[in-house]
């Protein structure tokens, strides 16, 4: 089915909708560009990605479509003195990606499964996680074509990973076996912290951008849970508001209350 684009502000009415914009296929993902308040990318299920102005009332400014199938990740860089966009797919490769040139940098081969997820490391230049259906945590260098480091997180579809905000070395994966998992990547061999509590597939899993132990996830169980991994007993809340699948979230880098 067709997929739509809405951005909403927050003002003392409630949650408004500032922008809207159609495409003819499924939209899975949206980034925020670090460079232009008023640009996002998303990516969709024909395969492409799509670059949308708020400024402008009809859209997209451009269309990339190299993958050849569902892009269903799509990350805009998150460190200084770089403008860069990593998009994952289910045809298993990541494209790295120059908003302002036309066509794709550079493509990234490895994993044996679909690509859920691509995270840009928000401390290191350059370097970006991919979550897949091959049961694999991938660490990826733009500078070298080849994978840098491959973590067999779990034994089943990893769905979803994300940066710890004040730990280099420090990622969570989220997967279909209903656990969290906590990696370093200096010693991967085990898990630096395992949370149980979900009862299907965690779809999305988030780091706090203002705490270095907490995160949040959200699953086919209906609810999003938030955690601390330094306490015995991690679970620090189930929210139980949505009557379906929860399949996104984030944390506010503004307010630290709110998601």
């Amino acid at each position: 089915g067709c997929g739509t684009l809405a951005v909403l502000g927050q003002n003392e009415a409630g949650i408004v909708l500032l922008r809207s914009f159609d495409w003819n296929d499924g939209l899975f993902d949206v980034t925020w560009s670090e460079n232009n308040e008023n640009v996002l990318i998303t990516c969709s299920g024909d395969g492409s990605l799509q670059i949308w102005d708020m400024a402008k009332t009809k859209g997209p400014l451009q269309v990339y479509k190299e993958h050849t199938l569902e892009a269903y990740s799509v990350d805009w860089s998150q460190t200084r003195g770089e403008q860069l966009v990593v998009s994952g797919s289910w045809d298993q490769t990541a494209k790295l990606w120059d908003p302002a040139v036309g066509k794709s940098l550079c493509t990234f081969k490895g994993h044996e499964g679909v690509i859920y997820s691509t995270i840009w490391s928000p401390h290191i230049p350059g370097c970006f996680a991919s979550a897949s259906g091959d049961q694999t945590l991938r660490i990826w260098d733009v500078k070298t074509p080849g994978v840098k480091l491959v973590i067999p997180a779990h034994q089943a579809e990893v769905l979803s990973c994300d940066w710890c905000k004040y730990d280099e070395n420090l990622l969570v994966t989220g997967a279909v076996d209903c656990s969290l998992k906590g990696w370093d990547l200096r010693n991967i061999r085990q898990p630096v912290f395992v949370l149980l509590g979900h009862t299907y597939a965690i779809r999305r899993v988030k780091f706090s951008p203002f705490h270095a132990t907490i995160l949040a996830s959200c699953s086919y169980d209906f609810t999003v849970r938030f955690w601390d991994f330094s306490k015995p007993n991690s679970l620090l809340e189930t929210v139980e508001h949505h009557t379906e699948f929860t399949c996104g979230l984030d944390l506010s880098l503004h307010n630290r209350g709110q998601v």
